[in-house]
């Protein structure tokens, strides 16, 4: 098995250094939070001092940061002064792909082998292990994080070059606000018009409507499979994360000068339901104010 130093052991770094280390890898796990830190060590990671203590020696490091600049910092920081050559980074976090394919560049330049892999699946999927991984790099830093990847995940899928895989996490979760937005919508829209919510979902989900939204996570409570509606739309994937998702996508688009209308009113809606008091709740909890 694998030496693999981990750092960012939130709500889904946790759950994923804990199955690497189920799997049997001998996981070197280092985050700011002490609660974080303890947990890591009752699922059996070891806990290193710092991140450059967690980097020392080890042939793969694993990173779940909130943001561009973080992965920037620890890497230039922390990974670039105590990795060994060869090293393989897998940035898990969701960023921004300039900062991806710079961060990229910068680990060649040190004689390091670097992808970005971002995740779909939320924390329910960290803890279980059933993430989707897609991944940007060569063909050597594939295979070689495929490896340790497919004991996170259900499926670990090349995307392209460096920062494809950002580019595909983006695009996925442009999607699915845009297409939550409209299903919350049409749901109201039906309520509005005296229809019951579950005999829509039972036409709707068996007809030219359908999609993920509305079946793997429909926003009304006590219609379809369990979801975060049926918690008062606590856990799952928080609003706020959509719009940090929505907002990395509209940046890119602006760089690459698409025109992503749907996406744009879907990042309004969803900066106006953060902007309510809302960012911790479930995404799908934008049904409230639609």
């Amino acid at each position: 098995m694998t030496a693999i130093a981990f750092i960012g052991l939130g709500n889904m770094g946790g759950g994923m250094a804990a199955n690497l280390a189920k799997a049997g890898h001998e996981v070197k796990a280092f985050d700011l939070s002490e609660d974080a830190l303890a947990k890591a060590k009752a699922a059996g990671c070891a806990i290193a001092g710092s991140a450059g203590e967690a980097v020392e020696g080890v042939a793969a490091v694993v990173t779940m940061l909130p943001a561009g600049k973080h992965v920037q910092a620890v890497y230039q920081e922390s990974v670039f002064a105590h990795a060994k050559e060869g090293t393989l980074l897998i940035d898990c976090s969701t960023i921004d792909v300039e900062t991806a394919r710079a961060v990229a560049e910068a680990a060649e330049d040190k004689g390091l082998v670097a992808v970005d892999a971002p995740v779909s699946g939320g924390i329910a999927a960290a803890e279980g292990g059933t993430l989707t991984f897609m991944v940007g790099g060569s063909d050597e830093g594939f295979e070689r994080a495929e490896a340790i990847l497919k004991d996170m995940g259900k499926a670990v899928i090349h995307a392209g070059t460096n920062g494809t895989g950002q580019a595909a996490k983006m695009c996925n979760n442009m999607i699915l606000g845009a297409t939550m937005a409209a299903t919350c919508e049409a749901f109201a829209l039906a309520e509005k018009l005296k229809l019951d919510p579950a005999k829509f979902y039972d036409i709707a989900s068996v007809s030219s409507g359908q999609s993920w939204s509305m079946t793997s996570y429909c926003p009304v409570p006590g219609v379809g499979p369990k979801s975060p509606a049926d918690n008062d739309y606590d856990g799952g994937f928080a609003a706020g994360l959509m719009l940090k998702d929505l907002r990395l996508a509209m940046e890119a688009a602006e760089t690459a000068n698409a025109k992503v209308p749907m996406g744009s009113k879907a990042k309004e809606l969803y900066e106006a339901f953060v902007d309510d008091g809302h960012e911790r709740k479930d995404f799908s909890g934008i049904i409230r104010t639609l």
